[in-house]
């Protein structure tokens, strides 16, 4: 009987052994079919396959503006109240009235506000691959403001939305009275703008994990899946980057509000990771956003300007000059145009009425052409990305129809 025992228990060891090995073979497989799909979707790029990338970024357009269009159908109540309220709007616009002003001082907020709010989104969308708005915009902004009143001693030019260029008030005054705490006041809303902007573009990924989490599907995203691998393999984590990342993860998902706070309140490239690690464990959406909002929008922007403000102060700025003229051999020659642009930009700013000097510094114009390079290249990622997000569309269809058969 023991014997008998013995060789029925035997067989069946072999076959959970021979399930094992099946199920680790199956596994495989799919790991090598992804990872194959994966790089064939990578090559989907506008200077490899120009047509194709085009033909798909076309066609997921038209699927994306569907999609939204149903959305809007299910939220038309919704959207009926903001047409109305546009319309209101439209009405006071065009109808004359002393309360012109306030409806012009309104459309002037609300399209600076907008413009900032817009530019944060840009800077935050994509998870960390978006437009370096900071960089290219806010904050060589500031640094104009900060240039500016020490320049003219005084921070009382025009409020924004600025005019084409900054010109200092009549009388000016005096340097002394110039101060920090000034020059932050005067743009504040820009940075706060800005801030707000970042912490919605963290949303899109937060809702797409949450979802993901409740339905249990699997979702069209790249990140969320490199963020479950990263979780099944946090035990046997190694690089730095990988433990950075679960440290993040680890400090969100314990300490809740005040980690996210921690995390949005310093320049955090991990940040990204937020939005997706609270959507998979089911943070609250305001726990999230509010400490999100907070740490980007108040505390963060704070930072960040204190330090563009300090750099670009008058007296750290001449003595980046002098030491850019101190390099030996090439100094001198580097010093002239730095020099020269900052001597134009003070010549603009105490002539009023387009009298300035209009000698366009080399310093400018490679500035402008660098903005010009990195949005091109924000729009052709644009375009790969959604092509390659059609070319999975495919691909999920066509395993939809294998299954089927």
């Amino acid at each position: 009987m023991a014997a008998n025992g013995a060789s029925c228990e035997q067989p069946q060891k072999r076959g959970g052994a021979k399930d094992r090995h099946n199920g680790k073979s199956t596994d495989s497989s799919v790991r090598e079919r992804r990872q194959k799909e994966k790089e064939d979707r990578l090559s989907l790029v506008v200077w490899r396959r120009p047509v194709t990338t085009l033909h798909y970024f076309l066609l997921e357009t038209l699927v994306k503006l569907k999609e939204w269009t149903l959305k809007l159908w299910q939220r038309r109540g919704a959207v009926f109240l903001v047409l109305v309220l546009c319309s209101l709007f439209s009405i006071a616009y065009s109808t004359e009235g002393t309360h012109q002003q306030y409806v012009e001082y309104l459309e002037k907020k609300f399209l600076w506000c907008a413009y900032w709010v817009g530019l944060g989104i840009l800077s935050s969308v994509g998870l960390g691959t978006g437009l370096h708005t900071f960089l290219l915009y806010l904050g060589p902004h500031i640094a104009s403001v900060t240039l500016a009143a020490y320049e003219c001693g005084s921070t009382d030019f025009p409020e924004p939305p600025y005019p084409d260029q900054i010109v200092c008030p009549h009388g000016g005054g005096l340097e002394g009275n110039i101060s920090l705490f000034s020059i932050m006041s005067k743009v504040r809303l820009e940075a706060c703008m800005w801030g707000a902007g970042t912490a919605i573009g963290e949303l899109p990924p937060y809702f797409m994990a949450r979802a993901a989490r409740q339905s249990g599907a699997d979702p069209d995203d790249e990140d969320y899946e490199e963020f479950e691998e990263m979780l099944e393999q946090a035990e046997g984590a190694q690089d730095f980057v990988t433990r950075a990342k679960l440290g993040v993860q680890h400090m969100v998902q314990r300490v809740g509000f005040f980690g996210i706070l921690a995390c949005a309140s310093i320049p955090n490239p991990l940040f990204d990771l937020a939005g997706i690690t609270c959507g998979h464990f089911l943070v609250p959406f305001w726990t999230f956003f509010g400490a999100t909002l907070i740490g980007k929008a108040i505390i963060k922007m704070h930072i960040q300007k204190l330090f563009v403000i300090i750099t670009f102060s008058k007296h750290i700025v001449e003595q980046m000059v002098l030491l850019i003229g101190s390099v030996p051999k090439v100094g001198p020659a580097l010093q002239k145009p730095f020099s020269q642009y900052l001597e134009a930009q003070r010549n603009k700013l105490h002539d009023a009425g387009g009298s300035a000097p209009t000698d366009e510094n080399w310093l400018s114009w490679v500035f402008e052409k660098v903005v010009l390079v990195m949005v091109c290249y924000f729009v052709t990622s644009i375009v790969n990305s959604m092509a390659q997000s059609y070319a999975k569309r495919l691909q999920q269809q066509r395993h939809s129809d294998e299954k089927t058969k």
